[in-house]
């Protein structure tokens, strides 16, 4: 395969998944192969971006990276070259020194840096000092210049920031003075930091001043910012320790500066350090005393765009009891109607198959029914078309509490056995869908037995030339205790069919649909799994439907009444042999399977069309996706890739690539 030799790498799951997106974004088609333009290349790595705080053309900076041959436009070797690019380690360095290393000689030049990084300041930008002591220490002086390679480039890099923090700090201080003004101050850690600075920092910037007297800025209140931002990461974690052990979940600046001390070896931070997060912190909550929710407010949201929910920092969101209830409505109603749905489009199926598991052999009783296609003939001639319906009534009103307890319960005990890493286990997939199918048995069991009774009624009815009983007389026949009569034969089959349809529903939309964040199922795809899964499901539970339907349903005379499931079993083994349990098993087959395909169908198409709350919730797709064929992984590594770009200037790849050198060299 082209693109395994071109990467270097046997994992096809990647190489497909990269083949996938290329295919999606491409639009510029020559010679039978397809190629990716500028702007298809920043859609395929930037899903969902809004260019608010990172503009595309600093995405089309990548662009370059990926065309190495300079012909505009991408091959799918070019793209599948750069993703397995984007997937190293050092993936960040590596594309920075690429764009630096102009000529492709493996080194970049003293001349090179000062092109690369002037063309990307612009002129009205502070410029840098390239002839600064700091520059000579990593390229030599001009008579004794050297180049770097990529190692001694990343170190440049890395201390680029401070070194430019440095030079705007005395471009402000024009009497060496060691302060500037608050406004200036701004202006410098916008044009340093900008793009690490959450909305609420950069709103408050000004306010540092207030910290301490004087209204002015020093150089080590810079520096102190500085490192806050830099090792923010850091702060994070020391911060989470400490709301962790605090009683309340609230805690001071000294708890802060204790658990920097207890976790960590050598990142202490300093007071004026300790003094800034908590300024920011605590804008809005000057008690001294800051949550977690507090301290969020310094953290830069969108390089955790793929993960919001889960960001260790997010707080909760916190909704009243309206919007529970309402959310709680929501699914309900979505099951409500997808169950209803499916049930309607099979219940003919569903009422011969009912009758021909009813029907007892020639030793008992009179064969009304030579086959399912002769049942269904003689109930439309016998009981006319709306025959076929008897007993749909209390079906759809079982499906509402049926369906969205199974998901509901399905759902819920998946995400509890599901680990860290969002990885479940096929046993645990059974458990869930177990536990699933013995829920709904509750309110599902009193509307089976009234719907079988119906179903049965038409044909006794006929024979007998009596009047046919209706939902409410039956239920008053039963009574209370008589609603739940075959329960545990009930139990017997739901459990083991949701155990077996859930898991494999599961594992047919991932491994044989491929769906993913990069391919949502078409509703023809979603149909196909939902009945592929419920093909097994249904007939190899069909015996536990036949010892139901014989325990719900009331003998006719002459017929062998049952006690319990196991004489039931007993029974209709000694009297009508083995095959009898598997009567009604291929309609059982054709009613379950397109109902549950078309139930789970509906309700995926009605999450996409109606999302709660302006938001499509895709949970259980995410559960199922592994997180390294996730395209926001894509997204996440392009991100992180111009992160060290803009470390370099925030306006790396918006300043056009023609611009004058400044040249200006200010000490």
């Amino acid at each position: 395969m082209v693109a395994s030799a071109l990467i270097g790498s046997s994992d096809e799951v990647a190489i497909d998944r990269y083949k996938r997106i290329f295919h999606r974004f491409a639009s510029v088609e020559k010679n039978g192969q397809k190629f990716m333009t500028r702007d298809d290349f920043v859609n395929a790595i930037a899903p969902g971006e809004d260019y608010k705080r990172l503009q595309r053309s600093q995405y089309g900076v990548l662009f370059d990276v990926a065309d190495q041959g300079r012909h505009g436009l991408l091959s799918l070797s070019d793209f599948t070259v750069f993703e397995n690019l984007l997937s190293h380690p050092d993936a960040e360095y590596e594309i920075a020194f690429r764009l630096f290393d102009t000529t492709g000689s493996g080194k970049i030049s003293r001349e090179q840096f000062k092109q690369i990084l002037a063309a990307n300041i612009g002129t009205d930008a502070i410029p840098f000092d390239f002839e600064c002591e700091w520059l000579r220490l990593y390229t030599g002086s001009k008579e004794t210049t050297h180049d770097m390679a990529y190692k001694e480039f990343t170190q440049l890099l890395k201390g680029l920031q401070v070194e430019r923090l440095r030079q705007e700090f005395r471009f402000y201080d024009t009497q060496s003075t060691g302060y500037i003004t608050p406004h200036e101050f701004q202006k410098v850690m916008v044009d340093i930091a900008g793009h690490k600075l959450s909305e609420h920092v950069l709103d408050n910037i000004p306010t540092l001043c207030n910290l301490y007297p004087g209204n002015r800025i020093s150089f080590a209140i810079v520096m102190a910012f500085y490192n806050v931002i830099r090792d923010m990461d850091m702060v994070e974690r020391v911060v989470r320790k400490a709301v962790e052990t605090s009683p309340d979940g609230a805690i001071t600046k000294g708890d802060f500066l204790s658990t920097a001390a207890k976790e960590t070896r050598f990142s202490l931070f300093t007071p004026m350090e300790a003094d800034i997060v908590f300024h920011f912190a605590g804008l809005e909550n000057p008690s001294g005393k800051l949550t977690l929710g507090d301290f969020f407010r310094l953290l830069e949201s969108k390089w955790e765009h793929a993960l919001p929910v889960t960001h260790p920092s997010a707080p909760e969101a916190k909704h009243g009891v309206i919007h529970d209830l309402l959310k709680g409505s929501y699914g309900f109603l979505l099951g409500s109607i997808s169950g209803a749905v499916g049930a309607t489009v099979v219940y003919p199926i569903d009422l011969v198959k009912t009758r021909m598991q009813n029907q007892r052999s020639k030793v008992v009783g009179e064969l009304l029914y030579k086959n399912s296609i002769d049942c269904f003939k003689k109930v439309i001639k016998n009981e006319g078309l709306m025959g076929l319906y008897r007993g749909l009534g209390p079906q759809l009103v079982g499906v509402a509490p049926e369906k969205a307890i199974k998901l509901t319960m399905n759902d819920l005990v998946r995400r509890h056995l599901t680990d860290k890493d969002g990885n479940i286990t096929f046993r645990c997939e059974l458990i869930a869908g177990g536990v699933a199918g013995g829920s709904q048995v509750v309110f599902t069991n009193p509307l089976e037995i009234v719907k079988i009774r119906l179903q049965v009624a038409g044909e006794a009815a006929k024979s007998l030339d009596a009047p046919r009983p209706g939902a409410v007389a039956i239920v008053r026949n039963l009574g209370i205790l008589g609603l739940y009569k075959g329960a545990s034969a009930c139990l017997l089959r739901d459990i083991p069919f949701s155990a077996i349809y859930f898991p494999v529903y599961a594992h047919l939309k991932k491994d044989v649909f491929n769906e993913g964040p990069d391919h949502r199922l078409a509703i023809g795809e979603l149909l196909m799994a939902g009945a592929i899964a419920g093909m097994p499901a249904a007939y190899f539970t069909t015996p536990a439907d036949v010892i139901k339907t014989r325990l719900q349903v009331e003998a006719k005379k002459g017929q062998s009444s049952y006690t319990g499931i196991r004489d039931a079993a007993s029974k209709i083994y000694h009297e009508e042999g083995f095959r009898a349990f598997f009567k009604g098993g291929p309609a059982r087959i054709f009613r379950s399977s397109p109902q549950f395909g078309t139930t789970l169908m509906v309700y995926e198409v009605l999450q996409r069309a109606f999302p709660f709350d302006g938001q499509e919730e895709m949970a259980q797709q995410a559960a199922h996706t592994s997180p390294g064929h996730s395209e926001d992984l894509s997204y996440l590594q392009s991100k992180n890739a111009l992160k060290i770009l803009l470390d370099v200037h925030y306006k790396f790849g918006i300043v056009p690539p023609n611009a004058t050198i400044p040249g200006a060299t200010r000490a």
